[in-house]
């Protein structure tokens, strides 16, 4: 599917670069919600990640009537049934931030010997009501007891993905870009596009 315009609908300067630099070098103008700063965030409502990712493209699609990329993500912790999930970004109450956010999750899981863990996201391509994609990526690992590296965000410094030594905060753009759970759906979406 080729299409001309873009949008992501973000202001998250983290997402939007992993998603510019995935979908880089096709022909389509990329947006995202920085070029629109009068266009608050759509409020995540859903129950799931795919709710989500829904809510926020088709009202950014509508809005600027131009076709529109949305992600929810989550990280689904076992020991924890499958918290924080779809409530990943505020999970430490309603003023979350990065580090409130994993100190809870430290918190919770204290006394857990099971730390496994997998992180999902779901990207909605919304093009009209009846065109409308759905692309996941999911990426198994664990969670370590003490924070470690300096880049990513979120909870990338406490997720330590299979197979590999660094968390997902030690690993460079790059090297995340290739196994990372958005950058999964993403590729699924660059093939759906090629």
């Amino acid at each position: 599917m080729k299409l001309e315009k873009l949008v992501i609908a973000s202001n998250n300067g983290h997402k939007i670069e992993e998603i510019s630099s995935i979908l880089s070098g096709s022909e389509m103008k990329i947006f995202s919600l920085k070029d629109f700063p009068e266009f608050p965030d759509p409020e995540e409502t859903g129950n799931t990640l795919e709710e989500n990712s829904l809510i926020k493209a088709k009202a950014v699609s509508e809005k600027f009537n131009m076709p529109a990329i949305a992600d929810d993500t989550g990280l689904f912790v076992n020991a924890l049934n499958g918290e924080p999930g779809v409530y990943s970004a505020r999970y430490s109450g309603e003023n979350a931030t990065y580090e409130s956010n994993c100190q809870k999750l430290l918190d919770e899981l204290k006394d857990k010997p099971d730390r496994s863990a997998e992180f999902r996201s779901v990207i909605c391509l919304y093009i009209n009501e009846p065109e409308k994609y759905f692309f996941e990526g999911i990426v198994k690992g664990s969670i370590i007891n003490e924070k470690r590296g300096e880049k990513g965000f979120g909870y990338d410094p406490l997720f330590l993905p299979l197979h590999s030594e660094k968390t997902f905060a030690e690993l460079t753009g790059e090297e995340k870009n290739k196994i990372s759970h958005r950058s999964l759906a993403l590729q699924k979406l660059k093939q759906f596009f090629d």
